[in-house]
């Protein structure tokens, strides 16, 4: 049975807040019974191309569900009492995968380019051996005809599959797959660049850099000229429009000011190995901003 989905706004949209197995499980059960639904996989990209697009806003509004694959956007979940974990693309991706055939799921692989899928391919089927996998395809950058629209929701419905992983990029992906909401029967899933990653064609960042929030500047490095122009336009207005929410939705400043207040302005707080620091950092880590680790990373 599926839970009940909670929802936390921020800068504007509102995100699933459910943990990462309870989302997993949501999907694999709307899958086994083939339901329309849309999944969009969100980081600040997508947040503030639904700030800026009102269209776009309306299509994450009615997503059935709205995973925060980017930390910032965990971090403000949790500045509501919520213990959120990360739902990353590639991490449903994996995880679908490998749970897919105890719910009796078939796959589909949609989007990207034809060598990335040959390569996903040969990847998907050693990996997960038992996995059904209904078809790979990829699409032409151009808009489909009609004729080609048609044919592809019936080669999909036929192929029997649950769940699609859907490649085109934000925002292409999240249009496609509000589009063929009713006509596909499945669970359509906007999975962003995780196929190249998979496939091998970059490299994905480690742990430590994906939790600590940086694996943005790991896929500049890798990717600059693609990148550089959308988080130089879309990572400072997040920073201001999530401050500001912070500071009057999420009454964010009066906590940190009575939990400051609570500890004597002489006291030094003993760190994780040996370090100290004044009581700023202890007031950041119990407001749950900072973990003892960030902390020490930053001195």
């Amino acid at each position: 049975m599926s839970l009940p989905i909670r929802q936390v706004k921020v800068v504007g949209s509102y995100i699933t807040a459910l943990q990462f197995r309870d989302q997993i499980e949501t999907i694999l059960e709307w899958g086994s019974r083939r339901q329309s639904r849309v999944v969009c996989v969100a980081n600040v990209h997508m947040l503030m191309e639904a700030y800026w697009n009102p269209v776009f806003a309306r299509i994450l509004e009615n997503a059935d569900m709205v995973t925060p694959d980017g930390m910032p956007l965990v971090w403000m979940i949790r500045q509501v009492g919520i213990p959120q974990d990360r739902v990353a693309g590639m991490d449903m991706l994996l995880s679908l995968c490998n749970l897919a055939p105890l719910y009796n799921v078939s796959v589909f692989f949609l989007g990207s380019k034809p060598e990335v899928l040959e390569k996903m391919q040969t990847k998907v089927l050693n990996e997960f051996p038992h996995l059904k996998v209904a078809g790979f395809k990829s699409l032409p950058f151009r808009p489909l005809t009609q004729a080609e629209d048609d044919a592809l929701i019936k080669e999909i419905n036929n192929s029997g599959a649950g769940l699609i992983f859907v490649s085109l990029g934000c925002p292409k992906q999240e249009k496609f797959i509000h589009q063929h909401r009713g006509k596909i029967r499945a669970v359509m899933i906007g999975i962003g660049a995780v196929f190249p990653v998979y496939a091998g064609f970059h490299n994905r960042a480690p742990e430590w850099v994906r939790e600590s929030g940086l694996e943005w500047f790991y896929r500049l490095v890798q990717e600059p000229n693609r990148l550089f122009g959308r988080y130089a336009k879309t990572i400072p207005p997040f920073i201001l429009l999530a401050t500001k929410q912070l500071l009057t939705e999420y009454h964010w400043l009066d906590r940190v000011k009575k939990q400051y207040s609570e500890i004597p302005s002489n006291v030094l707080i003993e760190a994780p190995r040996g370090l100290v620091y004044r009581p700023v950092g202890r007031v950041l880590q119990r407001a749950g901003l900072l973990s003892p680790d960030q902390v020490q990373m930053v001195l």
